[in-house]
């Protein structure tokens, strides 16, 4: 086993010097959909730096970083519904497998928690491995009714062209002490 496997990587909040290499995740990240001919979604732009430092100046970015000190797998919350929402979560692909995905969760949790939020909320794919079906093992359940906030993001969405497969909104209560 390679030193880097062996260390999970510790979160802290994103700085703005993070932000090119948030792009860069997402970029490899998104590759993967190619892979199911999603190919719409592989090549959708990541957030641009203006959007990314709103999310740092407001304290709802964390970057998940190795060993070297280098991000390599961020997440982005909103308040939406009175929920926190997960924006976006993505790992870069040489550190997949490794519960990085869950560790930002689990944090993003924590920062609800000592918010008062009573859930997080994330849209998804329904029937992509690594979206609705991990999400389900990570104690998300599908919402049948979605809120108003959600619906307006699943709006959003569909003008993109994200709707040309499956998507659904999910929803996991915080519990009251981990």
């Amino acid at each position: 086993m390679r030193l880097k496997d062996a260390i999970r990587p510790t979160i802290r909040l994103a700085i703005a010097d993070d932000l090119p290499v948030l792009q860069a995740i997402e970029i490899a990240a998104g590759a993967a959909f190619a892979d199911l001919g999603m190919d719409l979604v592989a090549g959708d732009e990541p957030a641009t730096i203006a959007t990314l430092l709103g999310y740092v100046a407001d304290g709802r970015a964390w970057v998940a970083i190795d060993a070297e000190s280098r991000p390599c797998g961020y997440l982005l919350a909103e308040i939406v519904d009175d929920c926190a929402h997960i924006e976006q979560v993505s790992v870069h692909p040489d550190f997949r497998g490794r519960r990085i995905g869950r560790d930002l969760i689990d944090h993003c949790e924590n920062w609800a928690r000592a918010a008062g939020l009573p859930a997080m909320t994330l849209t998804t794919y329904r029937d992509v491995a690594w979206n609705g079906p991990y999400y389900e093992l990570l104690g998300f359940a599908y919402l049948a009714d979605a809120t108003p906030g959600l619906r307006e993001i699943r709006r959003r969405e569909a003008a993109a062209g994200l709707d040309a497969w499956p998507r659904a909104c999910m929803r996991r209560a915080i519990s009251s002490a981990r």
